[in-house]
């Protein structure tokens, strides 16, 4: 058992989310930094999809009731300790990133609801922890190997790649070269549901009345005002703004570890790089 003996101001569970839900309007959500989770769960032999805290904005501290092995995971972090029985374990709060992540060898064990134990706050679907929950930890994995992470995202250089997206023709030349040679910050208006960005100019979005359509996690929507939104974790699955470009998979995490305020810079990229960007990180 896990006691949370003080919770972080932002504290759930994730793994990685309802992957095969969208067509039932059900959104991805799970962890917003999938490599950092992959990662951590390898670091203490678990599979990929073994569920992790994920926690933001301040420190706190959890206690096991037996002994535990751990891994921490994140842009600045990554390591890996065995508490015995009764010890405990200080979080830090995230400095170089948004978001830190902690596996245990043998996951948490907490209800799977259509297939998934992530939180999806909005639906209620588990719920933010707090000082006090108690936690179980799951039953070791058959087959337990742990695994040094490789593929770590370039977390600081806060570049993004992008492909066109579906309403990329919707925009001039000069304008999708703008979008790429702006250099746009993360607002502090964002969440788990989209980052929008903010840069010294907006971009001129287009006036087509469009139907509302299905969009994806990456894709970066303009709506009237210019200012882009990019679609996270929690984001919807249709929406009707224009959608100039799609931030691939592989880079997603660079950005949802990016604070408000944090530079973003967008690279242009074609879908066979977009995919050997995806294999390499995979791997």
């Amino acid at each position: 058992m896990i006691t949370i003996e003080r919770a972080p101001a932002y504290l759930t569970i994730q793994d990685q989310g309802w992957q095969a839900s969208r067509s039932a309007g059900m959104p991805v959500s799970g962890t917003m930094d999938r490599w950092a989770l992959t990662a951590a769960n390898a670091m203490v032999g678990n599979p990929p999809d073994a569920a992790v805290f994920e926690w933001a904005l301040t420190g706190g501290r959890i206690r096991v009731g037996r002994d535990a092995r751990v891994a921490i995971c994140g842009p600045d972090a990554s390591a890996t300790q065995t508490i015995v029985a009764g010890g405990e374990l200080d979080l830090p709060r995230p400095t170089a990133g948004r978001f830190l992540y902690l596996a245990v060898a043998g996951g948490l064990d907490v209800p799977a609801v259509l297939g998934s134990r992530s939180t999806y706050l909005p639906a209620r679907l588990g719920h933010a922890l707090k000082t006090g929950d108690q936690i179980r930890i799951g039953q070791s994995f058959s087959v337990s190997r742990t695994v040094v992470p490789a593929g770590r995202p370039n977390y600081e250089s806060g570049v993004v790649r992008v492909v066109a997206g579906p309403q990329r023709a919707l925009f001039s030349d000069a304008e999708w070269q703008r979008f790429l040679s702006l250099e746009w910050k993360v607002s502090s208006a964002s969440d788990r549901m989209g980052y929008r960005l903010e840069a010294e100019a907006s971009l001129a979005a287009p006036t087509a009345d469009l139907p509302s359509e299905a969009a994806c996690v990456g894709a970066v929507q303009v709506p009237p005002d210019g200012k882009p939104i990019v679609l996270m974790a929690d984001g919807p699955t249709v929406g009707g703004y224009p959608k100039i470009g799609v931030v691939i998979s592989a880079d997603l995490p660079i950005l949802a570890q990016r604070q408000p305020g944090a530079p973003v810079r967008f690279v242009g990229v074609s879908i066979t790089e977009a995919q050997a960007a995806l294999r390499q990180i995979s791997a």
